[in-house]
């Protein structure tokens, strides 16, 4: 009997949500899953209904989560029930909803390597349009070309075998869950302030548990063509997502 996921997608659309969740959704059927698709949260209304699910994906960008939905979500998680996501589908979402961010064990609060900066927390037009008015950023200027380090004996199905890789994407700086397992990571060094504190390896992909549940994250994806450039990628989230999902 094949096994089921859930999609739930939308926010903000520079990530192209829809691309990469019908890329998702396909590595999955090709590993003989049923995949249901929202574009709502609204999947996410009573905790019964996500029971039947082996593995839940979010791709939504930042946004607002009701808490109630939060919740619903953190206890199918922790009946066991896989998490899995990548890049700000799944860490650069909900910034106000602290039990999702517990569950998934990281937020987005910076591409480390930008001359820009200045980092807005609502993508809102306003907000946009007063960032590039004041603090301009040249074109591509969130995106740079660097490696992922796969760590060493990570003992992971996850990574086994992948050697280190280049990628040219958006470099995320995160701020972690400490329990983390990390697989991989990248030497990230900043700009403005926080330059002063030197380089700093940050990690890339993790796993964690959340109660019976397995998470997973990795941060690599910016758009949808990132898998083609660097199928390494694509197969890290490939493994990624049947590690997490319940077995």
């Amino acid at each position: 009997m094949s096994r089921k996921a859930m999609i739930f997608r939308g926010g903000w659309d520079g990530h192209e949500p829809k691309k990469v969740s019908e890329r998702f959704k396909k590595l999955l059927e090709k590993e003989d899953f049923e995949v249901d698709v929202f574009d709502t949260q609204e999947c996410l209304a009573e905790t019964e209904p996500l029971l039947k699910y082996d593995l839940i994906i979010p791709m939504w960008t930042q946004g607002q989560m009701d808490d109630r939905y939060a919740f619903h979500l953190a206890e199918a998680v922790e009946s066991g029930v896989g998490l899995g996501g990548a890049h700000g589908g799944m860490c650069d979402s909900f910034r106000w909803n602290i039990e999702y961010q517990f569950m998934t064990g990281s937020q987005w609060v910076a591409h480390p390597g930008d001359t820009w900066y200045h980092h807005i927390s609502d993508l809102s037009p306003d907000n946009l349009a007063f960032v590039q008015q004041f603090y301009p950023s040249p074109d591509d200027g969130f995106e740079t070309t660097y490696t992922v380090n796969i760590k060493r004996g990570a003992a992971s199905p996850i990574v086994e075998g992948i050697p280190d890789f280049q990628v040219r994407t958006e470099q995320y700086y995160l701020h972690l869950d400490p329990c983390v397992n990390v697989l991989a990571t990248t030497l990230v060094t900043t700009t403005g302030p926080h330059s002063s504190n030197g380089p700093v390896a940050m990690p890339v992909v993790y796993t964690k548990l959340w109660g019976k549940g397995r998470v997973f994250y990795s941060s690599l994806g910016h758009v949808d063509r990132i898998y083609d450039e660097a199928p390494e990628a694509q197969e890290i989230v490939r493994r990624g997502l049947l590690w997490a999902a319940r077995k």
